[in-house]
């Protein structure tokens, strides 16, 4: 290091971030402190001052660090800190900040987040942030942001937000292209309208009645979770969509055309038949379906899959590559009628892989006649994985289903080229069986 120029010694160090090893390095010698500056990025871990003992104060401490550096890019700080310490820093280096990571810890300080200045106010100072991610979010108040205008990605994990809220932080945002949400709570309506938005993932955490409202006519990828009504209406570009609720039902699904979408994936305890069929109607061009919906009916009536027809359902998605398919939708494929309509050209041109989930033994006839269906008709099938889950095996035909399944797979052997997986889960006095 010490024949090396200063350029390249201080080029060396623009990359260093730990803090802890920034206050080491600042240690070792006169020529290490004065290239320090020049570093682009801080990194505060959670436990930089748990073995702390001096007389500063932490915020002080961190203060004293970015003070000392030139022009700081990225300031990441996990370890606490007070509404007026991030006050201070951001008086520092807000105008040259591009991306600032916090963990905010304040969801249980109600009176904190309504102080002035609070932790959301301060941020506002660094007017030129390209990213911005927050951790335990406490945002019951509109935030004090006048515009981030070149900010392109906002990430909000763990949070309790009010509509209001969130709509005005989101409207400070105008340019944003990734959105992330993630945990969150307290919302009812979710507003969303931004132009350049591309990439959106929200998970709300609670009941799952949530709405959601989004337009953004560059969005290509959609994930949403715990929302009952969504209505996206500009989706020309949407290539990868996921909608899923585990704590309540989805009702209502309001899509413009999917012309682009290659991957779908619905899940949920319970959705309205209406919505999974509008979905599917909707998803002509998939290439990648991933079905978990375990009932249908509306409200507290929980109801089977109707009968769906598998020449059907094959012709209205000709680009359908990979299908996994679990248990209600696997059921309403292997009705006494869904293969009726079968005639002599029949064939399902682009399937190369199904991964198909069993939970009943039941109709057993029926879902070896669709299993075969499908190696029959998908000429270009590489793969199929049959997964038999939580079946108990005290049911009287549970194990008459297990060995016909096993004759398939040795039927099929040679022309499937990957193992079908045949495996199964059964309660106690009754042993596993491989």
């Amino acid at each position: 290091m010490e024949s090396l120029p200063d350029a390249v010694v201080q080029y060396i160090f623009s990359f260093m971030n730990n803090a802890r090893d920034v206050a080491v390095c600042n240690c070792v010698s006169k020529r290490w402190k004065d290239s320090l500056p020049y570093i682009k990025s801080l990194y505060f871990p959670r436990n930089s001052f748990d073995s702390h003992t001096g007389i500063d104060h932490p915020d002080t401490i961190v203060w004293k660090m970015i003070s000392s550096v030139f022009k700081l890019e990225e300031l990441v700080v996990y370890s606490p800190f007070s509404s007026i310490g991030l006050a201070s820093w951001m008086l520092l280096v807000g105008s040259s900040l591009k991306h600032l990571e916090l963990r905010m810890d304040n969801l249980a300080e109600y009176q904190n987040c309504i102080d002035s200045p609070s932790k959301l106010e301060c941020i506002s100072t660094a007017k030129n942030l390209e990213s911005l991610k927050l951790w335990g979010v406490l945002m019951m108040n509109s935030p004090k942001w006048d515009a981030f205008p070149k900010l392109q990605s906002l990430e909000i994990v763990g949070a309790k937000l009010e509509d209001p809220a969130l709509t005005a932080a989101l409207q400070a945002c105008p340019n944003l292209k990734n959105l992330l949400l993630l945990g969150c709570e307290g919302v009812r309506s979710v507003l969303i309208e931004l132009p350049s938005l591309e990439q959106c993932k929200l998970d709300f955490y609670g009941l799952g009645n949530y709405s959601l409202t989004l337009t953004s006519p560059k969005i290509e990828f959609l994930e949403v979770q715990g929302c009952s009504w969504i209505s996206v209406c500009e989706t020309a570009c949407l290539r990868n969509l996921s909608i899923s609720n585990n704590a309540g039902r989805v009702y209502m699904v309001d899509f413009g055309k999917l012309a682009a979408l290659e991957f779908l994936s619905i899940r949920g305890v319970q959705w309205c038949w209406d919505a999974i069929s509008k979905m599917l109607q909707l998803a002509s061009e998939v290439k990648h379906l991933y079905m978990k919906v375990e009932f249908t009916g509306d409200f507290d009536n929980l109801q089977p899959f109707p009968e769906i027809d598998l020449v059907d359902f094959f012709n209205s998605h000709p680009k359908l590559q990979k299908f996994d398919i679990h248990g209600a939708m696997f059921a309403a494929l292997c009705q006494k009628n869904s293969l009726k309509n079968v005639q002599s050209g029949f064939v399902i041109p682009c399937l190369e892989e199904v991964v198909v989930t069993v939970r009943s033994p039941l109709n057993a006839e029926q879902k070896i006649s669709t299993l075969e269906s499908l190696l029959k008709y998908g000429k270009v099938m590489k793969s199929m994985a049959i997964r038999i889950l939580q079946m108990r095996s005290s049911h009287s035909s549970a194990d008459d289903f297990f060995d016909e399944i096993c004759r398939f797979q040795r039927m099929n052997h040679k022309t499937v080229s990957h193992r079908i997986d045949t495996t199964r889960r059964v309660t106690p006095p009754f042993v596993y069986a491989d």
